[in-house]
């Protein structure tokens, strides 16, 4: 039986799924989020429409041991490789949001990685946002070309496909998604007006030492 914990973060899967359809962030049942609970790894299910999803559905996975293993009436997302291995690399994420936004997935098409053409760059952890290479989905070959593009990051792009955002927990991810969309966007938009003017080095890393008290802080921080 889940605990209180794992009973709510699964309540919150299913309600932050929904939103990202409703808001637009995503589209049908093509992207899919997770959120560390304990040693486990809870994630949306496959092919599953997130207004006939409940919190039962949602998929539990060990994060170490038995490899791919899974609890739950229904498989994993088809993604359930990248999440994991997210997961096990990085301690500190503690929630995962893959979409396929229409502006991040724009860039993603064309292979362009964001540069510094706004200070909430610095949010992802340096001077850009990386583009993974391309590779087909579920696959190793997918999860190691996101491990790498993610090196220092909480953002990147996935070549032909879509975006993923990681925080510290779920509301933290989220809010990345939102703001990797956001600055997509934006970029996109002053590529047509004759491209953005990059800011410096030392702009970012300025605004990176701000970003200490800005925005949505993991859960527990005062």
């Amino acid at each position: 039986m889940a605990d209180k914990t794992e009973s709510a973060l699964r309540k919150a899967l299913v309600e932050k799924a929904r939103w990202m359809n409703d808001s637009g962030l995503n589209q049908g049942t093509s992207g899919n989020i997770s959120a560390r609970s304990g040693d486990r790894m809870l994630i949306t299910p496959s092919a599953t429409p997130y207004d006939t999803m409940t919190p039962e559905m949602i998929a539990s996975m060990p994060i170490e041991g038995d490899y791919g293993a899974c609890e739950g009436p229904l498989k994993p997302s088809t993604e359930w490789r990248f999440h994991l291995d997210i997961m096990k690399a990085r301690p500190d994420v503690g929630g995962i949001v893959h979409t396929h936004s229409t502006y991040a997935t724009v860039l993603a098409i064309a292979r362009k990685p964001i540069p510094a053409c706004h200070y909430m760059i610095a949010a992802f952890g340096g001077m850009d946002i990386r583009v993974a290479d391309y590779a087909t989905y579920g696959t190793k070959e997918l999860s190691e070309a996101t491990l790498k593009a993610l090196e220092g990051r909480t953002g990147c792009l996935l070549a032909n496909h879509g975006m993923i955002a990681v925080g510290a927990d779920l509301d933290r991810a989220l809010w990345l998604a939102v703001e990797l969309e956001t600055i997509a966007k934006q970029f996109y938009h002053a590529l047509l007006i004759g491209g953005p003017v990059l800011l410096s080095r030392e702009e970012i890393d300025d605004a990176m030492r701000s970003f200490g008290s800005y925005g949505l802080r993991p859960s527990g921080d005062k």
